[in-house]
């Protein structure tokens, strides 16, 4: 059987910022389609998910243009891939507490299905399609504005390659390679948070933080690389 933890779909909408005009479009968006009844698409979130996929491309395309106006189109493109990302989506996902309202199978659901990152994801992007659907473009606009702003100063958005950075500066100065250090994991299995030490010979270490032992040590990189003055964060004008 079809099964959703909970249908309060008010709270729902008060986290999404958005009140659905059409309530059946914000239903079918958290509709997986483990659940789905028949064999027709339009019975699941799948339409409503390459829908949105297309709203969040454009939206945050116009968000990183206009928040970083000297960018060049390689470093937007970097970005706009760490934005767009399963990771990002379902961590946008996980702060709606989504996997709370999305209707699978009892097996899906037993499986783990809230806690996944496709699934979350998905329906992150299924809930972008319905409010496109619902209210327009600068409905769903807002949204993703709204939320995906915090992830622009997430390491991966600022120097994916902050680790390579690191090495390279190790090595020009005849240093041993950086060596991390997993300090602290903390918070549930599906949404942990890691504390991670980069350490230098003959440098201070630092500490950095991330979803996952990749972001910890590239916050960490970062931190370093920052405070020795090796890498500055782009202008926003």
């Amino acid at each position: 059987m079809p099964k959703r933890r909970t249908t309060d779909l008010g709270q729902l909408s008060v986290r999404l910022g958005h009140n659905f005009a059409n309530i059946a479009l914000l239903k079918l968006a958290l509709t997986h389609a483990s659940a789905r009844a028949g064999s027709k698409p339009n019975e699941d979130n799948e339409r409503l998910e390459f829908l949105g996929d297309r709203v969040l491309g454009l939206a945050v395309a116009e968000l990183l243009t206009t928040r970083f106006a000297n960018a060049s189109e390689g470093e937007l493109a970097r970005w706009f891939n760490y934005l767009v990302c399963t990771d990002t989506c379902a961590q946008v996902a996980q702060n709606w507490a989504l996997g709370e309202f999305i209707l699978m199978s009892g097996g899906e659901a037993g499986s783990g299905g809230r806690h996944k990152k496709t699934i979350l994801a998905n329906t992150c992007e299924a809930l972008l399609g319905a409010i496109f659907a619902d209210a327009g473009y600068e409905a769903a606009r807002a949204v993703v504005h709204r939320e995906w702003e915090s992830h622009l100063a997430a390491v991966d958005l600022a120097a994916p390659d902050a680790k390579s950075a690191l090495q390279e500066w190790a090595q020009g100065k005849q240093l041993p390679l950086p060596r991390y250090v997993e300090i602290a994991r903390e918070g549930p299995d599906h949404a942990p948070r890691f504390t991670t030490e980069v350490q230098v010979e003959g440098v201070a270490p630092e500490r950095g933080e991330g979803a996952n032992k990749r972001q910890a040590e590239q916050a960490a990189a970062l931190a370093m690389l920052m405070r020795e003055g090796i890498w500055h964060p782009p202008a926003n004008d």
